[in-house]
């Protein structure tokens, strides 16, 4: 449990369901409507983590002031960062305040934020002294990432610790 920050302006490219409940937050007058188009905010990130296949029983999602709060129960430490990962890396969210119940813990991966000129490979050679490892980074976040290759400045990653 803790508090993850994310760069809120970068993150994956948003739904256009999302951009229509960021411009409905923005827009908001009163707290029922910025309470409800942060819910509709949440309802969308929600169903994006879902759709990654990733098992989290019990899944709760909150959007407020750029944070959001997610509880549930993961079955390793690696979903639970990578439920993390998939509602932070999106534009509008500051910070995840994680709640997610682990139900085998192992050891947590680091956290790296893609810098200009980052590949994978870069990373890997940072992290484990050898580019040629960067595969072991791409695994580690899948299903976020579905091309080595595509990683965008601002995303966030995990990096597990070497074996």
């Amino acid at each position: 449990m803790g508090l993850f920050s994310f760069l809120k302006g970068k993150g994956k490219k948003p739904t256009p369901a999302q951009l229509e409940a960021e411009k409905a937050l923005a827009a908001a007058k009163n707290e029922a409507d910025i309470i409800a188009a942060n819910g509709r905010i949440a309802a969308e990130i929600s169903r994006d983590v879902m759709a990654l296949g990733l098992k989290v029983d019990n899944f709760n999602l909150k959007v407020k002031d750029g944070t959001a709060t997610i509880s549930g129960t993961v079955p390793d430490q690696s979903t639970k960062e990578k439920v993390v990962l998939a509602v932070g890396n999106n534009v509008g969210i500051a910070t995840v305040d994680d709640h997610l119940y682990v139900a085998v813990q192992e050891p947590e991966a680091e956290f790296y934020t893609v810098e200009s000129g980052d590949t994978l490979g870069k990373i890997a050679k940072k992290y484990y002294g050898d580019a040629m490892k960067y595969p072991v980074i791409f695994e580690a976040n899948k299903p976020m990432l579905a091309d080595p290759d595509k990683i965008y400045v601002g995303q966030t990653l995990r990096i597990p610790p070497q074996a």
